[in-house]
């Protein structure tokens, strides 16, 4: 037994599920995962797949890695918020519904951590990956290498909190982990500690990102290119790592001091041991509001570059959407108590906070006005990506006119830990996040891989989204107001609230359709990608620098870096019948090589992470140094760069032209 405790920790039998919604959701989980193993085996595809791409420092195939596994995990996601309403349409009266008490309470946690923490930031940092190097002109992000480790460290966060589904338990305590409920006395199993552990991981891996892209706009903008003649897209993300910079480093603080409480028996948040427990509501709220602004910023840049292209004119108001960015991203960090204004803090914090929260959305509401003014007198092309943006203003209109009135405290008191403020959450996310990540993917397709998207496909994924947000959420207000909590699994038959749930669960069904037609859309486009192949490498008529790179744009980018000497530098180039680059300005350039030392350092973070939670120390220990090991063999690489040869590029580039690419 001693013997089994040094080599397993607290591993045994009894931790595999028993239930048979869990462990048929781990079972699909595996299935899943051999079949597309089977088939990169059968069709000799790993060894292209390790080069090509999961080993590749190549920003714009990074980008599609964290798009795809966001996708994913979207729609793990997405098949919680399925279970969670269909216990709650159904748990009335004398029925418990389809999932226990303890699985019900999983599901939710596991939801609102996948849905923030994989699907909203990998697709910011999918979009951001794609886009902002081609945007100001430059061959990759500043540390191509921290590029990839940050995707694997993201992987291995993502990996981690699925496992909890077949090994352990998932945390029951909601998606922000709040103590007492997280302290060990209430929370003995593992769930906690794989929680703590995926969002340490994959956090990390988002700072390394955060410092890495703000590094890449500060440094390595095109000649010319000053702040103020820099795409509006790259002031959304330039805002959004900063906040990453300086919020991230409160959420790791933070959930280590909870492993610590946990584990060495500390009491930073155990009020019977001298700790506080709002103290940790004060410091996960101190990430968690700039953190809604992370994800929505680089969406507020992908609308300011869809309106200008597709409205034909020039953004309007172009130094006033900067300082409005630069005003949220300031006031992000003064707002967070209007998430706790009944922990008794007294009339005077609420008071502020209460203020600042309704000063927040004035800088939001320039920012609408001027897409809308952009739009006025316009020659307006509506198409799929426009329409994305069409849904966000109604909705998060509406959904920010439900966040002012929850910023009145008196008001917030009645309101708070009511489905109304689950409502208005998710009404400012899906419609200001994963909208304009939608909108900005659809818009960037053909500049990764050479073809449209279907656009009546795109049009019916919108329809469905909307339609099915709208049934989903919006009777979730009305819940609010008849006193529905949150986090409520069942409830009296008398109360009348069936109804309105049922109408929500046919909301989410409706929404998970508006996902498989965004998959079908993928198909059906790739299938059908020669009559959508774009052969003018301008394909939406697009102002900004990206669009002087041919579609797709190629591992180096730019033949040639472009002086820059306007806002709109393609645009005015287009117009004068001129090109940025010329042949004749193509060099020898120095790209990163492939670093297979990238996926073994992820790997090693996975071990070390479920060491961890299984408290395996001698796993801990040889994880942690083969990490350290790894790295530094690789920081001590002398040639981690290859050259490209002016010749080579040249070459590639008439291949792309005639369609023999090289």
């Amino acid at each position: 037994m001693v013997f089994a405790s040094v080599l397993l920790g607290k591993l045994s039998w009894q931790v595999f599920p028993k239930d048979i919604v869990t462990l048929g959701a781990f079972v699909s989980i595996v299935a899943g995962g051999i079949l597309v193993a089977a088939l990169l085996t059968y069709f000799k595809k790993w060894g292209y797949l390790w080069r090509e791409w999961l080993t590749n420092t190549d920003h714009k195939k990074i980008g599609v890695m964290y798009v795809i596994l966001s996708i994913l995990m979207l729609i793990r996601g997405g098949v919680d918020a399925l279970m969670m309403r269909a216990q709650q349409a159904t748990a009335v009266g004398a029925s418990h519904g389809v999932l226990s008490s303890s699985t019900f309470q999983q599901v939710f946690s596991a939801h609102g951590t996948i849905m923030i923490f994989f699907a909203a930031m990998g697709l910011m940092f999918g979009i951001i990956n794609l886009v902002v190097p081609l945007q100001i002109g430059t061959r990759d992000v500043a540390f191509p290498f921290l590029n990839l480790t940050s995707f694997w460290l993201f992987a291995a966060g993502a990996i981690l909190i699925n496992l909890s589904l077949g090994i352990g338990s998932f945390s029951a305590a909601g998606w922000l982990a709040y103590p007492p409920l997280s302290e060990l006395k209430y929370s003995p199993s593992v769930g906690i500690d794989y929680w703590i552990w995926t969002l340490e991981i994959a956090g990390i891996g988002s700072l390394m990102s955060g410092i890495n892209f703000l590094t890449t706009i500060i440094k390595n903008r095109a000649p010319g290119m000053t702040l103020m003649k820099m795409p509006l897209f790259s002031w959304s993300v330039l805002c959004a790592m900063f906040l990453v910079i300086f919020a991230f480093p409160i959420l790791t603080v933070t959930i280590s001091l909870l492993f610590l409480d946990r584990t060495l028996g500390t009491h930073f948040f155990t009020a019977g041991g001298g700790g506080n427990m709002m103290m940790y509501v004060n410091l996960i709220w101190a990430w968690g509001h700039p953190e809604v602004y992370i994800l929505i910023l680089p969406a507020f840049g992908v609308f300011s570059e869809i309106v200008s292209t597709f409205s034909r004119k020039k953004l309007f108001g172009y130094r006033t959407m900067v300082w409005a960015l630069a005003a949220i991203t300031v006031l992000s960090f003064s707002v967070w108590v209007h998430h706790f204004f009944t922990m008794g803090a007294g009339a005077d914090v609420n008071g502020f906070f209460g203020i600042m929260t309704m000063i927040i959305a004035i800088p939001t509401g320039v920012k609408i006005f001027n897409w809308l003014f952009t739009m006025y007198k316009g020659k307006i092309h509506f198409n799929s990506a426009l329409y994305w943006f069409f849904g966000f203003v109604i909705l998060f209109t509406i959904g920010g006119v439900a966040g002012v009135i929850m910023a009145i405290p008196a008001a917030d008191f009645q309101l708070h830990n009511s489905l109304f403020l689950v409502a208005h959450f998710h009404t400012m996310i899906v419609s200001g996040v994963l909208f304009g990540y939608f909108a900005g993917f659809t818009y960037w397709f053909p500049k990764i891989f050479g073809y449209k998207l279907d656009e009546k496909l795109g049009i019916k994924t919108f329809y469905l989204w909307v339609i099915g947000f709208i049934l989903a959420f919006f009777p979730l207000y009305i819940l609010g107001f008849l006193g529905a909590t949150r986090r409520i699994n069942h409830y009296a038959a008398n109360l009348g609230w069936q109804p309105l749930f049922i109408v929500a669960g046919i909301g989410a069904v409706i929404i998970a359709g508006g996902v498989a037609m965004g998959v079908w859309q993928q198909i059906v486009s790739y299938r059908r990608r020669q009559e959508y192949k774009d052969k003018t490498g301008d394909p939406w008529n697009g102002r900004t620098i990206e669009w002087s790179v041919p579609s797709p744009a190629p591992y180096y980018n730019f033949k040639a870096i472009p002086v820059i000497h306007d806002r709109d530098a393609f645009w005015v180039a287009k117009q004068n019948h001129q090109a940025l680059v010329s042949d004749d300005d193509v060099v020898d350039i120095i790209l990163p090589k492939r670093a297979p030392v990238s996926f073994i350092l992820g790997m090693c973070a996975l071990v070390f992470g479920f060491a961890m939670i299984w408290h395996i120390w001698w796993l801990v220990i040889v994880s942690l140094i083969a990490f350290v090991v790894i790295l530094m063999v690789r920081l001590n690489d002398e040639k981690p760069y290859e050259v490209v040869t002016a010749e080579d590029i040249l070459a590639h580039e008439k291949s792309l032209k005639t369609g023999n690419v090289v």
